[in-house]
């Protein structure tokens, strides 16, 4: 493999890594390489990534490297994060937050353990909506986010604090997740989570 490939499998697991990012010893464990010469190459990408323009850039936070927009762009993503066209939550955004709901605070990797599935694009959805937010670091590997809810979260199911949430035998039993989560939402009077519904409530 050549530094080019090597360069692009690094680029490909930062975005499978997600916000928890990955330190060079890690890259370097998966491409058998040096975690020196990792971080060369890490350095020449993120030159690449300024150099042709990218919309993407590496940044290094906590000694971890993470995939990340870029800070001129923030004024766009936040007007397709507020677009009429996607203020509904999805199915997979509703299940992602009874979780962190019910289990915060948590990590991206316990989240996806229980959906069995990829929860980035509902994570970043929660926290662009003000329904999530970050609350901490594990005590792990990397340091993961740990997510927890908002005080836009309580202001819209009138909660004054997480005690309040109806009981439930959520996560008992993962297979019947997407029935309970359903079950969540119906006992909160029916109401359907969209952005202009919690911009009103504040």
């Amino acid at each position: 493999m050549d530094f080019q490939q090597m360069k692009s499998v690094i680029e490909g697991l930062l975005f499978v890594a997600g916000d928890e990012g990955l330190d060079a010893k890690q890259l370097a464990e998966v491409l058998e390489q040096n975690a020196d010469f990792i971080k060369e190459l890490v350095l020449d990408l993120q030159a690449d990534f300024k150099r042709s323009g990218r919309g993407l850039q590496i940044v290094e936070l906590a000694g971890a490297y993470q995939l990340t927009t870029l800070p001129d762009h923030a004024p766009y993503l936040e007007r397709l994060a507020y677009s009429p066209s996607r203020s509904s939550l999805s199915q997979a955004a509703l299940e992602t937050l009874a979780i962190v709901a019910y289990k915060q605070p948590i990590t991206r990797v316990e989240i996806e353990e229980i959906r069995g599935v990829k929860a980035d694009r509902a994570l970043q959805t929660l926290v662009a909506k003000d329904l999530i937010q970050e609350v901490d670091r594990a005590d792990a590997p990397g340091r993961p986010i740990l997510y927890g809810t908002t005080k836009a979260f309580l202001d819209y199911f009138a909660l004054s604090s997480i005690d309040e949430l109806p009981e439930t035998s959520l996560f008992q039993n993962d297979d019947n997740l997407e029935e309970e989560t359903r079950l969540l939402f119906d006992k909160l009077d029916e109401k359907q989570i969209t952005f202009e519904d919690v911009s009103q409530s504040e």
